[in-house]
Protein backbone atom coordinates (compact mmCIF):
# COMPACT_ATOMS: atom_id res chain seq x y z
CA UNK A 1 0.00 0.00 0.00
CA UNK A 2 0.84 3.35 -0.95
CA UNK A 3 0.24 6.70 1.30
CA UNK A 4 1.17 9.96 0.21
CA UNK A 5 2.07 12.88 2.29
CA UNK A 6 1.23 16.46 2.26
CA UNK A 7 5.09 17.32 2.96
CA UNK A 8 4.40 21.30 2.58
CA UNK A 9 1.16 21.07 4.92
CA UNK A 10 0.82 22.69 8.39
CA UNK A 11 2.08 24.92 10.63
CA UNK A 12 5.56 23.06 11.45
CA UNK A 13 6.04 21.80 7.34
CA UNK A 14 8.16 20.44 6.13
CA UNK A 15 9.98 18.96 8.80
CA UNK A 16 7.32 17.42 11.37
CA UNK A 17 5.99 15.56 7.87
CA UNK A 18 9.68 14.22 6.73
CA UNK A 19 9.87 13.12 10.66
CA UNK A 20 6.85 11.66 10.89
CA UNK A 21 7.17 9.76 7.51
CA UNK A 22 10.54 8.47 8.63
CA UNK A 23 9.50 7.11 12.14
CA UNK A 24 6.45 4.91 10.45
CA UNK A 25 8.68 3.88 7.17
CA UNK A 26 10.64 2.67 9.71
CA UNK A 27 8.12 0.42 11.86
CA UNK A 28 5.68 -0.57 9.04
CA UNK A 29 8.02 -1.77 6.61
CA UNK A 30 4.96 -3.33 4.05
CA UNK A 31 3.50 0.35 3.07
CA UNK A 32 5.40 2.98 0.68
CA UNK A 33 5.06 6.23 1.85
CA UNK A 34 5.61 9.29 -0.54
CA UNK A 35 6.63 12.12 0.52
CA UNK A 36 4.98 14.76 -1.94
CA UNK A 37 6.38 18.56 -2.03
CA UNK A 38 9.73 20.64 -2.57
CA UNK A 39 12.79 18.33 -2.65
CA UNK A 40 15.15 20.87 -2.05
CA UNK A 41 13.23 21.50 1.15
CA UNK A 42 12.56 17.66 1.72
CA UNK A 43 15.62 16.22 1.31
CA UNK A 44 18.44 17.65 3.19
CA UNK A 45 15.88 17.04 6.35
CA UNK A 46 16.08 13.27 5.01
CA UNK A 47 19.88 13.47 5.03
CA UNK A 48 19.89 13.98 9.02
CA UNK A 49 19.01 10.42 9.34
CA UNK A 50 22.43 9.65 8.86
CA UNK A 51 22.38 9.50 5.20
CA UNK A 52 20.25 6.38 5.87
CA UNK A 53 16.87 6.96 3.89
CA UNK A 54 14.94 3.76 4.20
CA UNK A 55 13.88 1.95 1.04
CA UNK A 56 10.04 2.30 1.27
CA UNK A 57 10.42 6.29 1.27
CA UNK A 58 10.53 8.24 -1.81
CA UNK A 59 9.91 12.08 -2.81
CA UNK A 60 7.14 13.15 -5.20
CA UNK A 61 8.62 16.91 -5.95
CA UNK A 62 6.07 19.33 -6.15
CA UNK A 63 7.00 23.07 -6.75
CA UNK A 64 3.97 25.05 -5.06
CA UNK A 65 2.29 25.22 -1.89
CA UNK A 66 -1.23 25.78 -0.53
CA UNK A 67 -0.51 28.32 3.09
CA UNK A 68 -3.39 28.98 5.84
CA UNK A 69 -3.96 32.27 4.33
CA UNK A 70 -5.19 31.19 0.73
CA UNK A 71 -8.56 30.90 -0.22
CA UNK A 72 -9.67 27.13 -1.04
CA UNK A 73 -10.93 26.60 -4.37
CA UNK A 74 -8.77 29.47 -5.77
CA UNK A 75 -6.07 27.76 -4.83
CA UNK A 76 -7.12 24.53 -5.78
CA UNK A 77 -7.52 25.59 -9.08
CA UNK A 78 -5.06 27.58 -10.20
CA UNK A 79 -2.46 25.66 -7.92
CA UNK A 80 -1.62 22.72 -10.04
CA UNK A 81 1.39 21.89 -8.70
CA UNK A 82 0.64 22.36 -4.73
CA UNK A 83 1.75 19.37 -2.80
CA UNK A 84 -1.57 19.14 -1.49
CA UNK A 85 -3.45 19.00 -5.09
CA UNK A 86 -0.81 16.75 -6.47
CA UNK A 87 -1.20 14.17 -3.46
CA UNK A 88 -4.85 14.48 -4.42
CA UNK A 89 -4.23 13.35 -7.70
CA UNK A 90 -1.77 10.57 -7.03
CA UNK A 91 -4.74 9.25 -5.31
CA UNK A 92 -7.99 9.88 -7.81
CA UNK A 93 -5.14 8.07 -10.61
CA UNK A 94 -4.75 5.09 -7.84
CA UNK A 95 -0.97 5.97 -7.50
CA UNK A 96 -1.64 6.21 -3.52
CA UNK A 97 -3.95 4.07 -1.31
CA UNK A 98 -4.37 7.21 1.20
CA UNK A 99 -2.99 11.08 1.25
CA UNK A 100 -2.70 12.80 4.83
CA UNK A 101 -1.95 16.76 5.04
CA UNK A 102 -1.82 18.97 7.96
CA UNK A 103 -2.32 21.79 5.72
CA UNK A 104 -5.18 24.33 5.23
CA UNK A 105 -8.80 22.32 6.07
CA UNK A 106 -10.87 23.96 3.58
CA UNK A 107 -8.33 23.52 0.72
CA UNK A 108 -8.11 19.79 1.29
CA UNK A 109 -11.70 19.40 1.56
CA UNK A 110 -11.77 21.29 -1.86
CA UNK A 111 -8.94 18.76 -3.22
CA UNK A 112 -11.15 15.81 -2.23
CA UNK A 113 -14.13 17.41 -4.01
CA UNK A 114 -12.53 19.01 -6.92
CA UNK A 115 -9.74 16.59 -7.14
CA UNK A 116 -10.02 13.36 -5.57
CA UNK A 117 -13.98 13.04 -6.05
CA UNK A 118 -16.89 11.99 -3.81
CA UNK A 119 -18.28 8.74 -3.37
CA UNK A 120 -21.21 7.54 -5.66
CA UNK A 121 -24.48 8.26 -3.64
CA UNK A 122 -22.71 10.68 -0.72
CA UNK A 123 -24.31 14.06 -1.21
CA UNK A 124 -21.97 15.44 1.43
CA UNK A 125 -18.25 14.56 2.60
CA UNK A 126 -17.70 14.89 6.56
CA UNK A 127 -14.69 15.73 8.39
CA UNK A 128 -14.63 13.22 11.35
CA UNK A 129 -12.06 14.21 14.49
CA UNK A 130 -12.13 12.24 17.40
CA UNK A 131 -13.01 13.71 20.83
CA UNK A 132 -11.48 13.10 23.83
CA UNK A 133 -13.64 11.19 26.72
CA UNK A 134 -12.71 10.27 30.16
CA UNK A 135 -12.21 6.93 29.69
CA UNK A 136 -9.54 7.07 26.98
CA UNK A 137 -11.79 5.53 23.90
CA UNK A 138 -12.75 8.60 22.53
CA UNK A 139 -15.79 9.68 20.20
CA UNK A 140 -15.75 9.79 16.89
CA UNK A 141 -17.91 13.19 15.89
CA UNK A 142 -18.66 14.12 12.03
CA UNK A 143 -19.56 16.66 11.01
CA UNK A 144 -17.72 19.17 12.61
CA UNK A 145 -16.09 21.88 10.08
CA UNK A 146 -16.34 20.66 6.74
CA UNK A 147 -20.38 21.34 5.87
CA UNK A 148 -22.06 24.12 8.01
CA UNK A 149 -25.35 23.54 6.58
CA UNK A 150 -27.18 20.08 6.32
CA UNK A 151 -30.08 17.78 5.49
CA UNK A 152 -31.53 15.24 8.21
CA UNK A 153 -30.41 12.77 4.90
CA UNK A 154 -26.84 13.96 4.78
CA UNK A 155 -26.99 13.68 9.17
CA UNK A 156 -28.16 10.34 8.23
CA UNK A 157 -24.96 9.33 5.95
CA UNK A 158 -22.48 10.63 8.54
CA UNK A 159 -24.11 8.13 10.60
CA UNK A 160 -23.68 5.18 8.93
CA UNK A 161 -20.03 6.51 7.75
CA UNK A 162 -19.00 7.23 11.10
CA UNK A 163 -20.21 3.72 12.39
CA UNK A 164 -18.71 1.73 9.89
CA UNK A 165 -15.28 4.03 10.75
CA UNK A 166 -15.41 3.00 14.32
CA UNK A 167 -15.92 -0.70 13.37
CA UNK A 168 -13.16 -0.91 10.64
CA UNK A 169 -10.27 1.17 11.79
CA UNK A 170 -10.81 1.08 15.72
CA UNK A 171 -12.54 -2.23 16.44
CA UNK A 172 -15.30 -1.30 18.15
CA UNK A 173 -17.70 -4.49 17.30
CA UNK A 174 -20.74 -2.10 17.98
CA UNK A 175 -20.82 1.36 17.92
CA UNK A 176 -23.34 3.17 19.30
CA UNK A 177 -24.48 6.77 17.39
CA UNK A 178 -25.52 9.47 19.52
CA UNK A 179 -27.33 12.57 17.89
CA UNK A 180 -25.92 15.90 19.32
CA UNK A 181 -28.96 17.67 20.94
CA UNK A 182 -30.30 19.96 23.83
CA UNK A 183 -31.78 17.17 25.35
CA UNK A 184 -32.33 13.37 25.32
CA UNK A 185 -35.64 13.13 24.67
CA UNK A 186 -36.91 11.75 21.44
CA UNK A 187 -39.12 15.53 21.03
CA UNK A 188 -36.18 17.41 21.42
CA UNK A 189 -34.04 20.08 19.13
CA UNK A 190 -34.13 22.05 16.38
CA UNK A 191 -36.23 21.07 12.94
CA UNK A 192 -33.05 19.29 11.61
CA UNK A 193 -32.89 17.26 15.05
CA UNK A 194 -36.36 16.25 14.91
CA UNK A 195 -36.30 15.33 11.40
CA UNK A 196 -33.07 13.40 11.99
CA UNK A 197 -34.23 11.50 14.64
CA UNK A 198 -36.72 8.92 12.92
CA UNK A 199 -33.76 8.85 9.91
CA UNK A 200 -31.34 7.30 12.59
CA UNK A 201 -33.84 4.75 14.06
CA UNK A 202 -34.21 2.85 10.68
CA UNK A 203 -30.19 3.08 9.77
CA UNK A 204 -28.59 -0.48 9.79
CA UNK A 205 -26.66 1.34 12.93
CA UNK A 206 -26.95 1.00 17.19
CA UNK A 207 -28.53 4.15 17.62
CA UNK A 208 -28.47 5.90 21.57
CA UNK A 209 -30.56 8.51 20.55
CA UNK A 210 -30.01 12.10 21.49
CA UNK A 211 -26.82 12.92 23.16
CA UNK A 212 -26.15 16.54 25.26
CA UNK A 213 -22.73 18.03 25.12
CA UNK A 214 -22.05 17.70 28.55
CA UNK A 215 -22.16 14.15 28.33
CA UNK A 216 -20.04 13.37 25.28
CA UNK A 217 -16.81 13.47 27.66
CA UNK A 218 -18.03 10.78 29.67
CA UNK A 219 -18.07 8.09 26.56
CA UNK A 220 -22.41 7.97 26.06
CA UNK A 221 -21.46 6.82 22.53
CA UNK A 222 -18.84 5.95 19.90
CA UNK A 223 -19.88 7.95 16.93
CA UNK A 224 -21.47 11.87 17.54
CA UNK A 225 -23.42 13.30 14.60
CA UNK A 226 -24.22 16.60 13.90
CA UNK A 227 -23.94 19.82 11.11
CA UNK A 228 -21.01 21.23 10.83
CA UNK A 229 -21.61 24.63 12.47
CA UNK A 230 -22.86 22.94 15.82
CA UNK A 231 -19.91 20.59 15.31
CA UNK A 232 -17.03 22.76 15.13
CA UNK A 233 -18.98 25.08 18.18
CA UNK A 234 -18.71 21.50 20.09
CA UNK A 235 -14.80 21.04 19.09
CA UNK A 236 -13.57 24.72 19.45
CA UNK A 237 -15.33 24.89 22.94
CA UNK A 238 -13.74 21.40 24.22
CA UNK A 239 -10.26 22.60 23.34
CA UNK A 240 -10.37 25.99 24.59
CA UNK A 241 -12.01 24.66 28.00
CA UNK A 242 -8.89 21.63 27.93
CA UNK A 243 -6.78 24.95 27.63
CA UNK A 244 -7.99 27.12 30.13
CA UNK A 245 -7.88 24.29 32.93
CA UNK A 246 -4.41 23.47 32.30
CA UNK A 247 -3.70 26.82 32.47
CA UNK A 248 -5.05 27.52 35.52
CA UNK A 249 -3.91 24.26 37.02
CA UNK A 250 -0.06 25.89 35.94
CA UNK A 251 -1.11 29.11 38.05
CA UNK A 252 -2.07 27.28 40.73
CA UNK A 253 0.83 24.88 41.26
CA UNK A 254 4.03 27.94 40.50
CA UNK A 255 1.80 29.88 43.57
CA UNK A 256 4.59 28.94 46.40
CA UNK A 257 6.87 26.01 47.21
CA UNK A 258 4.24 24.10 48.76
CA UNK A 259 2.26 24.22 46.06
CA UNK A 260 5.16 23.46 43.51
CA UNK A 261 6.24 20.44 45.50
CA UNK A 262 2.71 18.87 45.18
CA UNK A 263 2.83 19.71 41.11
CA UNK A 264 6.06 17.29 41.40
CA UNK A 265 4.27 14.81 42.78
CA UNK A 266 1.09 15.00 41.17
CA UNK A 267 3.25 15.43 37.50
CA UNK A 268 2.64 11.68 35.92
CA UNK A 269 -0.68 12.35 36.47
CA UNK A 270 -1.23 15.09 35.40
CA UNK A 271 0.75 14.11 32.18
CA UNK A 272 -1.18 11.21 31.70
CA UNK A 273 -4.19 13.27 31.60
CA UNK A 274 -2.77 15.89 29.33
CA UNK A 275 -1.86 12.74 26.99
CA UNK A 276 -5.75 11.38 27.10
CA UNK A 277 -6.94 15.11 26.21
CA UNK A 278 -3.82 15.40 23.36
CA UNK A 279 -4.97 15.23 19.97
CA UNK A 280 -1.82 13.92 18.79
CA UNK A 281 -1.96 10.30 20.06
CA UNK A 282 -5.34 10.35 17.53
CA UNK A 283 -3.40 11.03 14.08
CA UNK A 284 -5.82 12.98 12.52
CA UNK A 285 -9.46 12.94 11.37
CA UNK A 286 -10.68 11.07 7.72
CA UNK A 287 -12.57 13.13 5.60
CA UNK A 288 -15.42 10.38 4.94
CA UNK A 289 -17.55 10.63 2.11
CA UNK A 290 -14.59 10.89 -1.07
CA UNK A 291 -13.78 7.73 -3.46
CA UNK A 292 -9.85 7.62 -1.83
CA UNK A 293 -8.72 8.12 1.91
CA UNK A 294 -8.05 11.45 2.95
CA UNK A 295 -6.70 12.02 6.37
CA UNK A 296 -6.71 15.73 7.58
CA UNK A 297 -4.02 15.92 10.46
CA UNK A 298 -4.08 18.71 13.20
CA UNK A 299 -2.55 22.29 11.61
CA UNK A 300 -0.10 22.26 14.69
CA UNK A 301 1.12 18.40 14.45
CA UNK A 302 4.26 17.16 15.07
CA UNK A 303 6.22 14.53 13.96
CA UNK A 304 3.95 11.85 16.28
CA UNK A 305 1.08 13.23 14.66
CA UNK A 306 2.10 12.28 11.27
CA UNK A 307 3.13 8.74 11.96
CA UNK A 308 0.13 8.19 14.31
CA UNK A 309 -2.18 9.49 10.85
CA UNK A 310 0.00 7.22 8.61
CA UNK A 311 -0.90 4.33 11.22
CA UNK A 312 -4.88 5.13 10.88
CA UNK A 313 -4.54 5.14 7.53
CA UNK A 314 -2.62 1.55 7.27
CA UNK A 315 -5.43 0.35 9.24
CA UNK A 316 -8.01 1.75 7.42
CA UNK A 317 -6.43 0.62 3.94
CA UNK A 318 -6.49 -2.96 5.14
CA UNK A 319 -9.80 -3.23 6.47
CA UNK A 320 -10.80 -1.57 2.89
CA UNK A 321 -12.82 1.21 4.90
CA UNK A 322 -13.73 3.00 1.77
CA UNK A 323 -14.93 0.07 -0.23
CA UNK A 324 -16.80 -1.01 2.83
CA UNK A 325 -18.74 2.72 2.78
CA UNK A 326 -19.73 2.48 -0.71
CA UNK A 327 -21.09 -0.97 -0.54
CA UNK A 328 -23.05 0.00 2.18
CA UNK A 329 -24.26 3.11 0.50
CA UNK A 330 -24.91 1.53 -3.01
CA UNK A 331 -27.41 -0.76 -0.90
CA UNK A 332 -24.59 -3.86 -0.19
CA UNK A 333 -25.24 -4.47 3.39
CA UNK A 334 -22.26 -4.42 5.31
CA UNK A 335 -22.80 -5.90 8.69
CA UNK A 336 -22.60 -3.52 11.59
Amino acid sequence: MRIAIDAMGGDNAPECNVEGALAAAAEWKDIQIVLVGDESRIKPLLSKNGGQVPSNLTVHHAAEVIGPEDEPVKAVRRKKDASMVVAGRMLKEKEADAMISAGNTGALMTTGLLVVGRMEGIERPALAPMIPTLDGAGVLALDLGANMDAKPEHLAQYALMGSLYRQKVMGVERPRVGLLNVGTEPGKGNELTKHTFPLLEQMPIHFVGNVEARDIMNGTCDVLVCDGFAGNILLKAIEGTAGSMFKLLKEQFSQNLKSKLGAAMLMPQLRGLKDKLDYKEHGGAPLLGLSGLVVKSHGSADGNAIKNAVRQARIAIENQLVESISNEISGKRVTI
